[in-house]
This record gives C-alpha cells, sequence and structure tokens, in this order.
C-alpha cells in the first residue's frame, strides 16, 4: 500500500517519500523499496501515472452488447419453444368448441412438429368420425321414422317385424338378421322374416326356419331367455341344422310386456314365456358385435314384443266385435254382412242359398231348474254339434239368445233338409253334461232343436226376406211340436198354427230321425 507512512511487509521495510519514487520516462511512477537489514535484494514497483479511462468504456460496451446479444437469443428461443404450443392450445380450444376444421402449422420435424402433424391427423380423423356419425344418426332416424309410421298405421305382423329387422340391421351394421315367432303347439321357433340371408333360405330351398326350443343358438336363447353374442368358433354353440351358418351372431329374445325374459310357465315341461327371439348375424367391417350393439339389440326386441302383443290384441278384438264370447261362433254383426254378401253373391251367379233359423227348445226352462250357468255350457256344447254336422263352407251364427242361423251356400232344399235332420238328430241323440261344481254331481240335460228352412230364391229375391222366412218356418216348427224342422212355403207366407198355410202350399213337416 502507497502513503506517506512507512509500511512494513513481510521481510521487506518499503518507504515511500520524495527520495523513493521518481517519474520514469513513459509515464509510470516507480517506488523502491530498501531492503531490509539482513536481507540481499531490493524491490521496485511500477504504476501507470493516470487511470485507462478508455479500457473502462471499451469494457462497459462490451457487457452491454453481451447482455443485448444474450436477451435477444433468450427471446428467440423462447419464441420458437412457446409459439408453436400456443398455436397448439388455441387449435385444441377451437376443436373443444366444435371446429374440427382447426389445423396447426407444422414447422419443422421436431418434436414440436411431430405433435403438430399428430394433432392434424386426429383432427381430420375426428371430423371423419363425426361425419360417418352424422350420416349414420341421420339413416338411423329415417328407419325410425319408418319404423313409427309403420307401427301407427298397420297391424301386418309381418310387415312391422321386417321393418324392425331392417332397422336393427342398420342400427348395428349386421349383413343379415331373421325374427323367430314362439309355436307353443310344436314347441319350436318359426322364422316370421329374414334379411340378408342366402338364397337357399329365401327361396325354400331349405324351407322355413324351424328350430326346436333348446337347441341350436337361437333355441338355447328362446329357452333360457338370456341374450347370447359372440363368435360360433369361440364360444359356441353348435349351430342347429334349421339355422342359417354365420361366423359372428348377437341374440336376443322378446317376451310379452310384463314378463320377465327368463320368465317360464309354471307347469314342468311348459315353454318359457318368449315371444320369440330376434337374431342378427355377421357384422359388417368389423369382427365381432360388441356391447352397445347388444343394448340397441334389445331395444328393438322390446318393440318386436310390443308389435306381436299389440297385433294379437288387435286381432283379438276384431274376433270378438264378430264373434259371439260364449259359442265362439259368428255373432249378429256378421250375420248381416255374411247374409247380404252370400245372397249377392248367389243371385250373380244362379245359385242356391239356403237358410237355417234354429231355436232350442223350452231353454228357458233350463235356467229355471239348473241356473244360468247350466245354460251357457248347453249353449256352448249346442254350438260345437252344429260346427261338427256342417261343412268347412257353411257359416253358424248365434242371432241371440238361444236362437241361431246357418248359412248353406250353393245349397238348394234338399240339401237343406238332410243338414235339418242331421242337426236334431245330433242335439236329440245324446243329452248335454254340465260338469259338476263344488263337489256335486255332473248333471245330463236333455235337450232338443226346431228347425225353420228356406232357400234363395224360393223363399225371397234378398238375403233379409229369406231369413224372415226361415223364422217363421222356425215358428211352424215350434208349433207343430218342437224338436223338427219345417220348410217355408214360396212366397214365405207361413201361419203359426198347426203348420196350415193361407198359400197354396203348405209348408212341409219332418220329424228329425
Amino acid at each position: 500500500m502507497l502513503g506517506s507512512d512507512a509500511a512494513t511487509v513481510t521481510g521487506y521495510a518499503a518507504t515511500l517519500g520524495e527520495g523513493a519514487i521518481g517519474a520514469a520516462g513513459n509515464g509510470h511512477l516507480v517506488a523502491r523499496l530498501g531492503p531490509v537489514p539482513g536481507e540481499p535484494l531490493p524491490l521496485a514497483v511500477s504504476l501507470p501515472a493516470r487511470p485507462p479511462t478508455g479500457l473502462y468504456l471499451l469494457l462497459t460496451v462490451v457487457v452491454l452488447v453481451t447482455a443485448a446479444v444474450a436477451v435477444t437469443v433468450a427471446w428467440w428461443l423462447a419464441r420458437t419453444a412457446t409459439e408453436p404450443v400456443v398455436e397448439l392450445a388455441l387449435a385444441a380450444d377451437r376443436v373443444a368448441g366444435g371446429d374440427l376444421d382447426a389445423r396447426v402449422p407444422v414447422r419443422g420435424n421436431d418434436e414440436i412438429g411431430r405433435l403438430a402433424t399428430a394433432f392434424n391427423h386426429m383432427t381430420r380423423e375426428l371430423h371423419t368420425y363425426v361425419a360417418a356419425l352424422t350420416a349414420s344418426r341421420d339413416q338411423l332416424r329415417g328407419h325410425l321414422g319408418v319404423l313409427g309410421d309403420t307401427l301407427s298405421s298397420t297391424h301386418d305382423l309381418d310387415r312391422i317385424l321386417r321393418v324392425i329387422l331392417q332397422t336393427a340391421r342398420h342400427a348395428t351394421g349386421a349383413s343379415a338378421g331373421v325374427v323367430l315367432l314362439a309355436d307353443p303347439a310344436t314347441g319350436a321357433l318359426v322364422g316370421q322374416c329374414t334379411e340378408g340371408l342366402s338364397e337357399q333360405w329365401t327361396t325354400g330351398e331349405r324351407g322355413t326356419l324351424r328350430v326346436p326350443y333348446g337347441l341350436g343358438l337361437t333355441g338355447s336363447v328362446a329357452a333360457t331367455g338370456v341374450p347370447r353374442i359372440g363368435r360360433v368358433e369361440h364360444d359356441g354353440p353348435r349351430l342347429d341344422p334349421g339355422e342359417p351358418d354365420c361366423r359372428t351372431y348377437m341374440v336376443v329374445p322378446f317376451s310379452a310386456p310384463g314378463l320377465g325374459e327368463a320368465s317360464a310357465f309354471p307347469q314342468p315341461g311348459a315353454l318359457p314365456a318368449a315371444r320369440g327371439v330376434l337374431a342378427l348375424y355377421d357384422r359388417l367391417g368389423r369382427d365381432e358385435f360388441d356391447d352397445s350393439d347388444l343394448v340397441t339389440l334389445r331395444t328393438f326386441a322390446g318393440q318386436a314384443a310390443v308389435a306381436v302383443d299389440n297385433v294379437r290384441v288387435h286381432e283379438e278384438a276384431q274376433r270378438l266385435s264378430v264373434t259371439d264370447p260364449l259359442t265362439g261362433l259368428f255373432n249378429y254383426r256378421s250375420l248381416r254382412d255374411s247374409l247380404r254378401r252370400e245372397s249377392e253373391r248367389a243371385a250373380r251367379f244362379g245359385r242356391r242359398l239356403c237358410v237355417l233359423a234354429l231355436d232350442l227348445d223350452r231353454f228357458k226352462e233350463i235356467n229355471d231348474s239348473y241356473g244360468h250357468a247350466a245354460g251357457d255350457a248347453v249353449l256352448a256344447e249346442f254350438a260345437q254339434r252344429i260346427r261338427y254336422e256342417i261343412r268347412e263352407v257353411d257359416v253358424a251364427f248365434r242371432h241371440g239368445g238361444e236362437e241361431f242361423v246357418v248359412l248353406l251356400p250353393e245349397t238348394d232344399e234338399v240339401g237343406g233338409v238332410a243338414v235339418a235332420e242331421r242337426l236334431c238328430d245330433a242335439v236329440r241323440r245324446e243329452p248335454i253334461v254340465v260338469p259338476a261344481r263344488d263337489g256335486g254331481a255332473d248333471l245330463y240335460i236333455k235337450v232338443t232343436v226346431s228347425i225353420g228352412l228356406a232357400v234363395l230364391p224360393d223363399h225371397g229375391q234378398q238375403g233379409a226376406a229369406v231369413l224372415q222366412a226361415a223364422d217363421e218356418a222356425l215358428y211352424a216348427a215350434k208349433a207343430a211340436g218342437r224338436d223338427t224342422f219345417q220348410v217355408a212355403a214360396l212366397g214365405g207366407l207361413l201361419l203359426a198354427s198347426g203348420g196350415a198355410s193361407s198359400s197354396p202350399q203348405a209348408p212341409r213337416q219332418a220329424r228329425g230321425r
């Protein structure tokens, strides 16, 4: 350290003063340090005469330039690293908002560039997938619209099931399908309609699809009530010869509304309550059906169950509207329509139409003696005996109470007399058995019938006139002692007493054999 005082350095003594410091020729100050007694070497120190200001300025400029370059490089690096990430985030926000056309510019082949490429590929695939879903949704809406219109506009079961099957195929991408309905009479599933199967199942070469309960794929599903989905070679089961071949399958049972799919009739050996099965085969574009397809098919199977039940209810309502619930014969409403139709046909083709009017004798006494339940049993059995004695083309009606009418198309008076004789004999021959109730004895009720007969056009030119003539002949048979038949006089004029008539030809009376 330089100063006006002496400084002592280890081993040396330094003295600064006028005699010790001198000016060198190069503008430096020189200090000489005398040796300490006993030390051999002296030391001289040279210092600049002025501070180096230019060097300081240069160092300052260098530092500033270096800092500017560092900031610029840092800004450039930050910009090149964060801008693609910001663009990617903005594009992701656009996609999240529904803009599937958003894309990210690819500026290189580094990690950011590969990420941008993957993002653009993802958005393109997503756009294609959404477009396919939209088209599929629109197509499904169209099919569901057709299904709704079909369900509301028709009771044709075959048409309804065919539309359901077509819609289920399009919704799941199946190449083929079939609807089979239960036939309790034969213990089998019978093909109701098919879609997409080979010609051997549609041209009749293999006949109608028929699978016994409990056998094959569809039979086992119907018997257990448990849906099945899978691949034949991996999951089984062995297909029944009555089933179409397939690789993959999905089968769902459908039941009557309100019944579980696995429920069964309580009687041993009885068939389960499943109305049928809906089966789809061989999905297009993929190897197997999945769980979402199974959910979809179960929905359509529920529609099929409702459709089958609605059609059967409609058919039953139609049957009840034209039939008598007690006897099963056609009712008075059907009689009017059938009589008009058959009389018009007979008149058009010049044929005969025979009309029989029947009435059980003393039926009121049966009701009074044995009760109305016994009377109903007698009427039901009487109707069965009528059915047994007439042809398939003949039609029987319950006119009301214990009165019945039988139409015999293309039958003249001789044929009508033969039928009347058989009916009288069938009723008279054996008593009607009324099963006992509450542990009592069975009732054996003997009944007879009176019949009036008229023929179109002999006894009238219109159906109503012929029926009126048959009724009047019936009254004559009652007056003649019952358990008999009578033929109406020509013109249908007939007195009710003793079989006499004011017409030139009296009605003929004949006893049943």
